[in-house]
């Protein structure tokens, strides 16, 4: 690693099911786009690739691979020399593969053929920022041992990836602990004008905007929180968990996120508008 940048971790598909001991689930925070960058260079879908916060990074090659670059949109170089974003690259030993600021969006996501193989921690090698879990989050001159890789690269000039929102829309269904608010509070939730904050991170997004009023004073006993859940502190102003949540809280939840809807909220950054619309239970 020659410049790890502002937050390089490692991640993948993450470690579903252990919510019941602890554990997040943790991954990649835009999956989609780390499952196009895999798919790019040929590897599996669950291959550990790097995940990239806003300022990118800069990698050395000891032996010539193929890597991609996705997620959000940035320029990208390989001995100093332009190269494609969005497509499968060869990247020669000896030669440094620059990943460079995000120009939208904040997660960037680098797939190597092969996929990095550091030793993986309850079957997943993502770093869990909240627990601790998986490897530390890069540094420079860290080296990251890389596998044998699983296919070809695919066979395209450059694959379509969204962009970064201009507007975050993210679908709730309201509950579990709505009757915790008061009507107004419901209503601002779906009518208020929020903004992304910069206090925001891999745990949760963090919003600024109408703080939602409480019709219940003290706190609940601990409960079990989900990705996505809209969890409301005694300052009033949402907090969407995002995919190194604490898997318990005493916070009331007020609404919880579309899942679909989450990979957008990877990329959206800070002053980013943010409307949540309500939408019915299926």
């Amino acid at each position: 690693m020659v410049r790890a940048g502002a937050l390089t971790t490692v991640q993948d598909r993450g470690r579903p099911g252990y919510a019941h001991v602890g554990v997040p689930r943790s991954g990649a925070l835009d999956a989609p786009a780390a499952a196009l960058v895999n798919r790019l260079v040929g590897n599996p879908p669950d291959a550990a690739v790097l995940e990239t916060t806003l300022n990118g990074c800069a990698v050395r090659a000891r032996a010539t691979v193929t890597v991609a670059v996705g997620g959000a949109p940035c320029p990208v170089a390989v001995g100093g020399r332009p190269a494609a974003w969005g497509a499968p690259l060869v990247v020669p030993a000896g030669e440094v593969l620059e990943v460079g600021a995000a120009t939208a969006g904040v997660r960037g996501y680098v797939a190597v053929d092969g996929g990095i193989t550091v030793e993986p921690v309850l079957g997943s090698r993502a770093t869990d920022l909240l627990s601790g879990l998986g490897p530390a989050p890069l540094a420079d001159g860290m080296v990251l041992p890389l596998g044998d890789p699983a296919g070809p690269p695919a066979r395209v000039d450059a694959a379509p990836q969204p962009g970064a929102p201009a507007e975050l829309v993210l679908r709730v269904t309201v509950g579990p602990r709505e009757d915790w608010f008061t009507a107004r509070a419901v209503r601002d939730l779906a009518a208020g004008a929020y903004r992304v904050s910069a206090a925001s991170n891999r745990i949760g997004l963090r919003t600024e905007g109408p703080a939602l009023e409480r019709a219940r004073t003290g706190e609940l006993p601990s409960e079990g929180m989900v990705l996505g859940a809209v969890q409301v502190p005694p300052d009033g102003h949402p907090v969407v968990f995002l995919a190194d949540h604490p898997t318990t809280g005493g916070y009331p939840v007020i609404a919880v996120v579309r899942a679909a809807d989450l990979p957008a909220a990877a990329q959206a950054p800070p002053g980013t508008p943010l409307r949540f619309v309500p939408v019915r239970r299926r």
